[in-house]
């Protein structure tokens, strides 16, 4: 059989729906699903892709490419940038206004909707099988439909079951398959995004910059990502401040200067970071990049733990497809859970730390990043590819030093407030 979105539908035949059992099934085709099919189909596996929405499809972000997302792309991939920034004009609700500059790109700007599908299209060249329009209703790993216990059921909203060694969860933070594995949340937020059409003379005063504001509201902030004539100018908070969110969007677009121009776009979403004991699979179900809420909880930049993630979880579910028995599938998914927990895990860690820090003190963290080359330096490593956070703290005794000092004053803070 051939699919009309691209690539060979082909498989081991079994009981089933239609006869086919694919090795891996990925739902959800953003970055993480994209990047879970293309590591299971470059192995050499039957993979099925599935998403509900047509594609290219809008998806609320801001479309930072920070170097962890570059090097996790698959070879030959050609980054779609819209700009290239070089300069960041930090914020503080407004006031205290400084621009640091680099000579090295910092970090780039690329249109979702171009890259998810450019994503998927390297999928597809690996070998897997793009279905879209599909809406995945829930999995099943026991009863009637599955016909034995090395075969997931993925069942759809219009009553198809898709048969699979193999299933790969990555349709997003209102997860169907996230629910199944019983992933659990710690941190919600919610995020406010307008995409702003610019005159030209407008446009060429961001060329290259972005603008970072430390928000009003505990742990909020605000951004301007430039993508040639339009700005992507963004708010986020915790969940439950949404009419203060709100607010806070508004009168960020009017003292930038922007009220009078009409957004083409206006949208909402809801982030989400999962629990420290969290699981991240469920028998051979399992749960990569927003479906396990996996991104960073303070800057709450997730296409690179989306494309980290998504990467782990194709190669992994190969290694449980392969498997013969239910032990074996367990004990390749708790490898999964183990890669997972000892990388972005720990990165998600530090992440908590700095949150709690910058919620707390949100001037201190201003005054360190416009003020401190060391600080300037670490921002412009991080975004660059050649450390992370948890790196930063691992390696530089006085970033430990620094972020213990901080810990142990709002320990101090909060005892004396209690």
């Amino acid at each position: 059989m051939s699919s009309e979105n691209g690539g060979t539908e082909a498989g081991t035949q079994a009981q089933g729906h239609d006869g086919t059992v694919w090795d891996v099934v990925v739902v959800g085709a953003g970055p993480a699903g994209a990047s879970a099919a293309y590591a299971a189909a470059v192995a050499g596996r039957q993979v099925l892709l599935l998403e509900k929405a047509a594609l290219p499809r809008y998806k609320t972000c801001g479309g930072g490419i920070i170097g962890p997302s570059r090097d996790s792309l698959p070879p030959g991939f050609d980054l779609p940038f819209r700009e290239r920034v070089y300069a960041v004009t930090f914020s503080l609700n407004g006031r205290l206004t400084r621009t640091r500059r680099s000579r090295r790109m910092l970090f780039g700007l690329i249109d979702r909707p171009e890259f998810d599908a450019q994503l998927v299209e390297h999928a597809q060249k690996a070998g897997a099988v793009l279905r879209t329009g599909v809406t995945v209703s829930r999995v099943e790993q026991h009863g009637s439909a599955v016909p034995d216990r090395r075969t997931v059921a993925v069942v759809t909203s219009d009553g198809e079951t898709v048969l699979a060694r193999a299933v790969v969860g990555a349709d997003g933070s209102a997860s169907r398959i996230g629910a199944h594995v019983g992933v659990k949340m710690d941190q919600v937020d919610l995020g406010l995004e307008a995409e702003i059409p610019v005159p030209e003379p407008v446009a060429e005063d961001w060329a290259g910059r972005a603008l970072i504001d430390w928000g009003p509201m505990p742990g909020s902030y605000g951004w301007v990502f430039p993508k040639g004539r339009t700005l992507t100018v963004g708010v986020i908070s915790a969940r439950g401040e949404g009419a203060a969110t709100k607010r806070y969007l508004e009168d960020f677009i009017a003292r930038l200067g922007l009220a009078g121009f009409e957004p083409a776009i206006s949208s909402g979403h809801l982030t989400r970071c999962r629990s420290d004991d969290s699981p991240l699979s469920r028998g051979r179900v399992l749960v990569c990049g927003d479906a396990a809420g996996l991104l960073e909880p303070w800057t709450r930049e997730g296409i690179s733990f989306a494309l980290r993630s998504g990467r782990l979880a194709g190669e992994w579910a190969v290694r449980i497809a392969e498997a013969h028995d239910a032990v074996d599938a367990r004990r390749q998914a708790l490898n999964y859970a183990f890669a997972i927990k000892s990388g972005l895990g720990v990165e998600m860690g530090v992440g908590r730390r700095l949150l709690g820090v910058f919620e707390r003190r949100p001037g201190v963290v201003h005054a360190a990043i416009t003020g401190l080359r060391p600080a300037w330096r670490v921002f412009s490593e991080i975004t660059r590819g050649s450390t992370t956070l948890a790196g930063i703290v691992r390696t530089s005794a006085v970033a430990r030093r620094a972020l213990e000092t901080l810990d142990k004053r709002d320990k101090r803070d909060k005892r004396g407030t209690g």
